[in-house]
């Protein structure tokens, strides 16, 4: 089952995706319906208006998380490969809602930066209130997967060696453009990559993290009670523009392509803002 929030008008409404149409939910976003203790049985049956698949405008998939915990340093062979030790827990940082845009929508880059990167991420979304959990009970409270893209920037979170300040800048976080059901989501295995302006900069299997999605929220759900509409961004393999020699970023008009295979793919362009 594949589950979207769409914009409607000046309004927005949770979707199942047919394969001929988009069918409401009842629900204004996805957070919304991940909240009902029913949500699946209710969104398979859910017979409300339908949308063409061809006229959706993708909204952010969640409009307003409670939290967006991100991984850094999660990919086995791009650790080895840098000559580090693979971590014995995981690296942990936050994001907050405003920095997430839909699927197709526009990526602002900053004025306050000059070197924008990108890293594409397999995200996790939880689909039921989970703390303490052990690893099945960390596997079951997984919504589904989706796509998305922390793009940094790299002048600020190395300013300090806290990441949170070049994370989370405003409208830089694309993500979507549906939810995949964790019973359909081809979690082990999935090439997933990244493109700018046509040309692959990243590219790699989401089954080489360190730390895969039952461990990170089985991890984090020790430190807080996960809620419905958490998001979990899994970490970046290699690839990255900053670790390129000469460093390579982000450009207004840049195309940024952001794919998992199975799951799905966000298409953005990147637009310098304007102050």
């Amino acid at each position: 089952m594949r589950l979207a929030t769409i914009r409607v008008g000046d309004t927005t409404r949770a979707v199942r995706l047919d394969a001929d149409a988009a069918v409401e939910l009842g629900a204004a976003d996805l957070v919304e319906v991940l909240r009902r203790p029913d949500w699946r049985t209710s969104a398979r049956e859910a017979d409300g208006p339908s949308h063409s698949l061809g006229t959706l405008d993708y909204a952010p998939l969640v409009l307003a998380p409670e939290k967006i915990f991100c991984v850094g340093l999660n990919y086995r062979n791009h650790i080895l490969e840098m000559g580090r030790t693979l971590p014995e827990h995981p690296t942990l940082f936050a994001k907050f809602s405003r920095a997430l845009v839909g699927a197709y929508d526009d990526v602002v880059l900053p004025a306050a930066s000059g070197e924008m990167d990108w890293e594409a991420e397999l995200a996790v979304v939880i689909g039921a209130p989970v703390r303490n959990a052990d690893p099945a009970e960390a596997r079951a409270a997984i919504g589904g997967y989706t796509v998305l893209n922390d793009v940094t920037a790299r002048d600020w979170q190395y300013r300090t060696l806290q990441w949170l300040q070049g994370k989370t800048f405003e409208a830089t976080t694309p993500i979507g453009p549906w939810l995949v059901t964790d019973d359909e989501a081809p979690a082990e295995s999935a090439e997933l990559s990244c493109e700018v302006d046509g040309e692959t900069v990243q590219r790699a299997d989401i089954g080489d993290l360190v730390f895969g999605p039952a461990e990170l929220v089985s991890y984090i759900s020790r430190i807080v009670t996960l809620m419905p509409g958490d998001v979990i961004a899994t970490g970046t393999p290699g690839g990255v523009g900053h670790a390129r020699k000469p460093p390579r970023y982000l450009a207004d008009g840049s195309v940024l392509t952001t794919r998992i295979a199975g799951i799905g793919e966000c298409r953005n362009i990147c637009r310098q803002e304007v102050r």
